[in-house]
Order: structure tokens, then sequence, then C-alpha cells
């Protein structure tokens, strides 16, 4: 593995980074074109819209409707950008993604804004945590949860310059810069910190507090913790899972989304259809009944969090 060093700085939410580099971007593309559900204020478009008034859409409250109309003008050689909140696109207009766009090969970049459980207190039906599962399960389409504004800003330029269908997902919350020696590349994972007592896979907002957690071991166990920003759950690197899982260090993955069908249960399937037997934990949104809450009390009930992270590392070690 490649030697890291993890430099934290706060910055801003994702979804500024988001738009910042969206702007940029249309600022010298005219086929840049977005299309929004009545999501222009949540997705931090309004500058976009003030700048760029003759590429943007908004279709209201209507998402399939959305994605039919980013899938039409992809169709044209426009590069499409689709914003909705997480939750309802990847539901409401989830025949669209497939046939509309994933069965028929049209382009579109599938913004899930205020993903996960970063609408709190809005309760289930405002929580998206079934997204990864079900999108894995339609082929022709990336699935992406950036983890830092860096990860951020590079896959929206290099999604705006692919020629195939992505799923990006975004929090709300401010999110540290996680420096990394490895750069980012669709289907390939980062690794922020490296260790050979443990792994950490995590997705999304889930890898800082995974980072945390591994410093914690360090400090108060002596466990040296590999800690991998896994932000493309499809395609999966599965080279990256093989030589982690060949070393024979335990494994925990770590994603704001449900136990089933997510980035678990996708490094899972590998190991197991792979013959790679080492310890191994999903910790993520168990099979029940969402609490309702903030982001961070509903991470802290479920224990994504430092400690509980921690703990469940001690566990799977017999320590």
């Amino acid at each position: 593995m490649l030697e890291t060093i993890s430099v934290l700085t706060e910055t801003k939410a994702n979804l500024d980074v988001f738009s910042e580099t969206l702007q940029q971007l249309a600022a010298t593309d005219k086929d840049i074109v977005v299309v929004t559900s009545d999501s222009r204020g949540s997705g931090k478009l309004v500058p976009f819209g003030l700048k760029f008034p003759q590429q943007i859409v908004e279709v209201g409250i209507a998402e399939q409707n959305l994605v039919g109309v980013a899938a039409g003008l992809a169709s044209t050689g426009k590069k499409v950008f689709a914003v909705s909140p997480a939750c309802f696109l990847t539901a409401r207009a989830l025949e669209q993604i497939k046939n509309d766009v994933a069965y028929s090969d049209n382009p579109v970049n599938l913004i899930g804004i205020s993903a996960g459980v970063s609408y709190g207190a809005l309760g289930s039906t405002h929580h998206s945590l079934h997204d990864f599962a079900v999108l894995r399960a339609i082929h022709n389409l990336i699935v992406v949860a950036p983890a830092d504004n860096y990860e951020t800003e590079e896959a929206i330029r290099q999604a705006a310059l692919l020629e195939q269908p992505v799923y990006l997902r975004f929090g709300k919350k401010p999110m540290p810069l996680l420096e990394s020696s490895t750069p980012f590349e669709f289907g390939k994972g980062r690794i922020i910190r490296e260790g050979k007592d443990l792994a950490i896979i995590a997705t999304g907002e889930t890898v800082y507090p995974a980072l945390q957690a591994a410093e914690k071991l360090e400090r108060e166990h002596q466990l040296k913790v590999t800690v991998v920003s896994m932000h493309t759950i499809k395609p999966l690197d599965t080279s990256l899972l093989n030589e982690i899982a060949g070393s024979g260090m335990p494994i925990i993955t770590v994603e704001e989304h449900s136990v089933n069908g997510g980035l678990g249960e996708a490094c899972a399937s590998f190991l197991l259809q792979n013959q790679k037997q080492v310890p191994f934990k999903i910790m993520g949104i168990p099979d029940e009944y969402t609490v309702t809450g903030s982001q961070a009390e509903i991470f802290s009930h479920y224990g994504l969090t430092d400690r509980g992270i921690s703990e469940a590392t001690l566990s799977l070690l017999n320590l």
C-alpha cells in the first residue's frame, strides 16, 4: 500500500463545493445544464441560477419529470446534472433512473442531496438509507459518495467528462479535508491512513468518524488502523479490497445507509466469493424504524462515531 498522511482542515459542506465547481464548469461550457425539482435552494444552486439562467431548468416537485427531462437533454449532447433530495430521487423516480437513464445509456449525473440521515428530525420519510442498495442493482450506473471537498470537486469534474450515468450522493454538514497521496478516481478507493492491525472501510460522511476512531485506537490501544475512503460503491475497488483481505487484517465497513445492500454487503459478497476469510463487521443503520433526531444524534444512537467504531473494533479483535 501507499504511505499516506492525513491532514484535517475544517472546510465547507460538500454541497457548497458541488455548486461552486459546477459554476466554474458552466462558465466555459454552455452544454452544462442543471435540472432541479424545487431544490434550487437546498441544492445550493441559487447562485448558479442567477449566473446562468439559460442553463437551469426547474420542474417543481416532480422527480419523475426531473429524470425524464434530464435524460432527454442528455440525449441531445447536454452535460446534465439532475438535482433532488436523495430520498425522493432514488425512490419516486427509480423507474425513470432505470429505464430513461441507465438502460437507455443517457449520461445523466444524478445528484442526490441531503442524503443518508442529513434531514435528521424530518424523519424516516426524508431519510435516504436505501439508495446504494437499489442503484447497485441497476446496470450501467456508477454510484459515488464523496467524503470531503476534494473528492467532491474531483467527482463533479470527472462526471462532467464521462459518457456514462453517475449517481453522486451528498450530505449537508461541513466536512474536514482528508488529504492522501491516493488521487481520486471513480472505482478506486483512497487510502487515508495506513496500518497493519485492522482496516476500516468507510464511505461518504462516515469516513471522518472512521479516521477519528483509528486515531483513538492508536492513542489508547496502540493499534495501527488502515482507513479507506471507498467513495465509489459501484464499481467497487475489488483490487484494494483483495489487497487488504490478503494481508489478513480484520475489516469493518462503515456507512450512512442500511446494513442491507450497501457498501458492507458489497464488500462481504466479494470477500466470500473470492475465499478471503477475515474477521468482518458491517456498521450502518440496522433493519428497523430509524430513530428521529439530528444526523449527529442518529450517528451516536447507532454507534457511527469515533467511540462506537472504536468499541466495535475492540470487540471484533476480542480486546
